[in-house]
């Protein structure tokens, strides 16, 4: 499976769609559009928990949710950032691996790289971690991501990823409006060549090649996004990165 799939291995594989939903599928969406923000899908609300009705019986809420929604752009013409959207990557990792996003990550990343703890991820009723929220990690845990991100996506020497996958990913894909900065696979990019992981309630990893650093922030802001707030974290990470040598 690469970035240039369809999602119809989502949307309409047999296994998880009846076979009357797949001519109502999208067909001219691909993995990358859901991976840098660009899939176009209507209105999705951010965060953890998602209500709504028409949910088909057996079918992740994700697929089940989004493939109802109108298209507010062709796929790839429009950035608007979409919890769905990973939330979808999640699936077609599920899907392609046929494991749990949990037991995928334990073994490819969490027990390989040492891991400090144990990692919770939270499950819906149909025991499908959502790829979009919902993990706890502790702090020392969370700044070991980003130095195996430092590392180039290698444990022990042997790479995990695919060659250029890191640099790829971490590089502005798309433009998102910001000023210095965009959006690459999953990750916000900055001119500079940092980039960070941002949660909602202020949480966030900062990633510093050139000073081969890693900033790991854990929060409980009162609302779950804060302009403010964020422009705050956001000059502290400058602060820091300033204080330490290229």
């Amino acid at each position: 499976m690469t970035l240039s799939h369809r999602c119809l291995c989502v949307f309409g594989a047999a296994s998880l769609l009846p076979l009357a939903a797949v001519a109502q599928a999208p067909t001219d969406l691909v993995i990358r559009n859901a991976t840098v923000m660009t899939a176009s899908h209507g209105t999705i609300p951010n965060g953890a928990v998602w209500v709504h009705n028409g949910k088909i019986a057996g079918v992740d809420a994700t697929v089940s949710y989004m493939r109802k929604l109108p298209r507010e752009a062709p796929p790839g013409t429009k950035w608007v950032y979409k919890t769905g959207e990973t939330n979808l990557i999640g699936v077609l990792v599920s899907s392609a691996t046929h494991k749990s996003l949990a037991d995928y990550l334990s073994e490819k990343i969490w027990r390989p790289y040492g891991m400090e703890q144990d990692a919770v991820w939270m499950i819906d009723d149909r025991g499908q971690e959502p790829g979009g929220c919902c993990i706890s990690v502790s702090l020392h845990d969370y700044a070991r991501m980003g130095e195996l991100i430092l590392d180039d996506g290698r444990i022990q020497g042997r790479s995990i990823l695919p060659t250029g996958w890191i640099e790829a990913a971490t590089h502005k894909a798309v433009e998102t409006g910001d000023a210095g900065g965009g959006y690459g696979y999953q990750w916000w990019t900055r001119d500079d060549g940092s980039v960070d992981a941002r949660g909602i309630f202020g949480q966030g990893i900062h990633i510093d090649p050139k000073r081969k650093l890693v900033i790991v922030m854990s929060s409980a802001w009162a609302h779950a996004t804060d302009r403010k707030q964020a422009a705050d974290r956001t000059a502290l990470y400058s602060a820091i990165a300033k204080a330490v040598k290229t």
